[in-house]
């Protein structure tokens, strides 16, 4: 009876999950080639998927609930998916390289998202990127409400100028990414202090800092190394993501289970350093700390023991280590400054003699990954193509054992012939009667035969 009723109950759960999937699907439109014609007129967040694909598959439930919820907060984008290899034309169109791959289309732009695949994450890039380029900040107030809501938002303080005709392309290209506002000198809080007008700033970790040409460069690529937060939590996509900024990332490689005192002293001590020495190193540097070396050690091609301490210079490929035992901040402080001096050599690269270290690890590690994960596969995938070249090695040498021996006969047998032609040459000019014991021998099969004709 117990068993029936479990059965029962697994049933209704099953039909429950699958209802709900068929409600969620409900809001996600199926995209045909009739889309091309109609998508200007609203605002599209589509999903390009191949049917074959195991990330795209991964993401179906998460698009549907992405649906669901942009349908039930009466949001102005549709959102979508298109099946890229019935309609690969329109995807090519779109600049789909890869699946899945989202972009949001308003009017004549197409806008990537590159984010995490998580629900809240998708839709706050749609709402972002949907709304308007640059939102004003009209008081106080409005501007108290935005900065408990972003971690990291952009401020453009100030009239009509040639710096605001840069804040307004910088945001037109890096609106996927983070938040552009703009406001008047009233609006600004009054911990905030300008020295001259119009400004950018950036408001995050608490603080602010104003952009300055003379020191920071170009106003876009400010904006993109400014975008994260001093201090993160990372991972392999976001290690990725930091690769764009030109900074170097500094990284407290920790087990976060560990609680033991090594592990929670070397994340205090990289919080501190990024802390309290923001305004030195916040131009060139990322802190941050990574639960486990898996990712680091595919990075490295090396086995790091942590906790420890690793500085990365994700454009490159190269990595910093230090030779001894991070103590204190001040250890890692002094270890920074020695980086940026240039009195530490770097290791790894990009150089050709990396990049083929690169092709064996990545050989290595993909053979021993598979073995781990399903040994009879491995055996299988490895062992079948080495038994296949072993049957074909003994065949081409037995082959060539045998055509030797044969040659071997054929070369005694054409110096018998060579050792016997000058005698067959010296008979014939031997007179008939005369001679030596050879004649006569030969002369045998020659009588044998003609007493057989007779």
């Amino acid at each position: 009876m117990a068993v029936r009723k479990r059965r029962d109950v697994l049933r209704l759960c099953a039909t429950v999950l699958l209802l709900d999937m068929a409600f969620c699907k409900g809001f996600v439109e199926d995209l045909d080639e009739s889309f091309k014609d109609n998508r200007k007129d609203d605002i599209w967040l589509v999903d390009f998927y191949a049917p074959w694909c195991g990330h795209c598959k991964k993401l179906e439930p998460i698009w549907n609930e992405v649906g669901l919820e942009m349908k039930s907060m009466g949001s102005p984008v549709k959102v979508g998916k298109m099946d890229a290899t019935s309609y690969s034309g329109i995807a090519s169109e779109f600049g789909v390289r890869g699946y899945p791959t989202i972009k949001l289309l308003k009017g004549d732009l197409a806008y990537n998202y590159r984010g995490p695949r998580t629900k809240d994450d998708i839709i706050e890039f749609a709402h972002r990127v949907s709304g308007a380029l640059i939102r004003p900040l009209p008081s106080a107030q409005m501007f108290e409400h935005v900065r408990k809501r972003h971690r990291v938002f952009f401020v453009y303080v100030g009239g009509e100028s040639p710096l605001k005709e840069k804040y307004i392309d910088a945001a037109s290209e890096l609106i996927v990414y983070t938040y552009f506002f703009s406001a008047s000198e009233e609006v600004v809080p009054e911990y905030v202090t300008l020295k001259e007008m119009p400004a950018v700033l950036v408001f995050k970790d608490g603080t602010y800092f104003v952009y300055d040409e003379y020191e920071d460069g170009d106003l876009s690529s400010w904006i993109n190394r400014e975008r994260f937060q001093n201090y993160l939590t990372v991972d392999g996509f976001l290690l990725y993501e930091l690769g764009d900024t030109g900074k170097l990332v500094a990284i407290a490689v920790i087990d976060e289970k560990n609680t033991s005192v090594e592990h929670i002293r070397l994340k205090s001590i990289i919080q501190e350093v990024a802390r309290d020495h923001r305004d030195e190193f916040h131009r060139d540097f990322q802190f941050g700390h990574m639960d486990g070396n898996d990712y680091i050690n595919t990075l490295l091609m090396d086995e790091l023991k942590i906790p420890t301490v690793v500085v990365l210079n994700t454009s490159n490929q190269q990595y910093f280590l230090l030779d001894r035992q991070v103590q204190s901040a001040e250890d890692l402080v002094q270890f920074i400054r020695s980086i940026l001096d240039g009195t530490v050599e770097a290791q790894g690269g990009d150089s050709i003699l990396q990049r083929l270290k690169r092709i064996v690890f990545d050989a290595k590690a993909t053979v021993v990954s598979i073995f781990k994960s399903s040994p009879i596969m491995g055996c299988f995938l490895f062992g079948l193509p080495l038994g296949v070249i072993s049957v074909m090695c003994y065949g081409i040498y037995a082959a060539d054992t045998d055509g030797g021996y044969i040659e071997e006969r054929y070369e005694v047998s054409k110096s018998e012939t060579e050792s016997l032609d000058p005698v067959d040459e010296s008979g014939g000019q031997q007179e008939p009667g005369g001679g030596d014991g050879p004649g006569p021998a030969l002369q045998e099969p020659k009588d044998a035969s003609e007493k057989k004709r007779d």
